[in-house]
Order: C-alpha cells, then structure tokens, then sequence
C-alpha cells in the first residue's frame, strides 16, 4: 500500500468514523475504486480505529475525567453485547468486510434509519439501564459493515426518549471501549505485522485521528439541528449505487 492511498482511506476513515455513513462500508467502497489496490490483513484498520479512537479520547478529555461510577457501569454494560457477538462470530463478520454489494444494502439501512432520528421526540436527560443494553445492542448490530455504529446507537438512544445530545455523547464514549477491545483481539489473533507497510500505515492512522476530531463536532451540530436526513438520503443513493454497480 502506498502512502497516497494511505492517506486517502485514512481521511475517509476518519470522516465517515462518527458522521452515521458508516466508515467500514466507506472503506470497502474505496478500495473497490482504487485501481490494483492491494494489501494483507486487517492491521491498517485497526490501527485507523485506533486513531480515531484517541479524537474522541482527546474531544472528551473533560468529560471523561468527570464520569460518574454509574455512567461508567452503564458504560461496561451497553460494552458487552458487541464484545459477546464480535468474539463469537468473528470469522463470519470479517467475511462481510468482501462484499461491496452487501455493504451498499446495509448502508441503505443505515439510510433508513438516519430519516428516521430527526422525527423523534426525545426529551430525557438520563440514560437507564433499559437504555444502555439496547444501545449496547444496536452497536453489536453496527460490526456489520454498512450499519453505522453511531447512526444505530443514537437512533435507539432518541427512539427511547433520551435527547439526542445525551445520546449522541454517550454514544461516543462507548465507542472508546468498544473500539479499543474489538482492536485488542484483532492484535491477538492476526498479529501485530505491518506487511512492510509501516510507513503508510502510520500516515494514514495520523490523517484519520485528525479529521475524525473534527467529524465529532460536524454529527453534533447535525444532530442538535435535526438535519440528519441528508445523512439519510446520502446513504440511500450511495448504497443504492453500489448495490446495483457490484450485484
């Protein structure tokens, strides 16, 4: 892999990370497009995933700092859904990450429910255990590629009642567990190996953490505007594009 390239899925990895468009069929889309684009194992992802990982770390610095022991149980358990099914079903899910044309269906999907955030009515300041859990769920429904991580979370999180800056925040900070253990068995199982690609690797990791910090506050903006639905209607036509290119 070339840095060029790189530096290319770094910037759509860390666009398309927390903006719900979901980053993995935004990759998969990407590679499709460049020309012999070639390389081995998974370790480039992981190590974008890092990296956009660290933005939020460093976007929510304070915050983190300020979580209450019951925010953080909630926290743990909205974590474990994701981590029971990622383990699980790890070969089949890493499957998925071949078809574009799968990718382009369940973007659709993702599309769907993105018109759908903007309609809700949520008013709670607090998130219940009752919300934790199906949040919890909807991110292990999100290791498909296509389903955005975010766009699931924070639709649960607003079709329960809770408001979209409460859900959109807690959404964020479990994405720092998730991430960060989902990339810790990765490491375990397929190895720590850079294919000679160091150099890319890490251009690409850096150009991701960037532009994912300044995503973070685009979706919040979206979020608190209800202007959700162009994510929606983009994810429809994108979606629908590949699905019809790459059946």
């Amino acid at each position: 892999m070339d840095i060029l390239s790189a530096a290319l899925l770094g910037f759509v990895q860390g666009i398309t990370e927390f903006l719900p468009v979901s980053s993995s069929a935004h990759l998969i889309f990407v590679q499709a497009l460049i020309p012999g684009f070639v390389h081995e194992g998974i370790l480039f992802e992981v190590l974008l995933h890092v990296a956009t990982t660290l933005a939020v770390i460093f976007y929510f610095r304070k915050r983190l700092f300020n979580l209450t022991f019951r925010e953080i149980v909630l926290l743990g358990v909205a974590t474990i859904p994701a981590a029971i099914i990622g383990v699980i079903f790890q070969d089949e899910l890493e499957a998925l990450f071949s078809s574009v044309f799968w990718a382009g269906v369940t973007l659709m999907i993702s599309g769907f429910l993105n018109l759908l955030i903007d309609r809700a009515q949520s008013v709670r300041e607090r998130v219940t255990a009752v919300d934790a859990v199906l949040i919890g769920f909807a991110q292990a429904l999100a290791i498909i590629p296509g389903i955005s991580r975010s766009g699931s979370t924070i639709f649960t999180g607003v079709m329960r009642g809770v408001s979209r800056q409460k859900v959109a925040e807690f959404s964020f900070l479990l994405s720092i567990p998730a991430i960060l253990g989902a990339t810790g068995v990765q490491i375990l199982t397929h190895g720590f190996n850079t294919n000679g690609y160091l150099l890319s690797y890490l251009v690409g990791a850096a150009v991701a953490a960037v532009t994912a910090f300044f995503s973070i506050g685009v979706l919040l903006r979206t979020l608190t505007e209800k202007r959700f639905k162009y994510f929606g209607y983009y994810c429809i036509v994108v979606g629908l594009f590949f699905a019809v290119v790459y059946r």
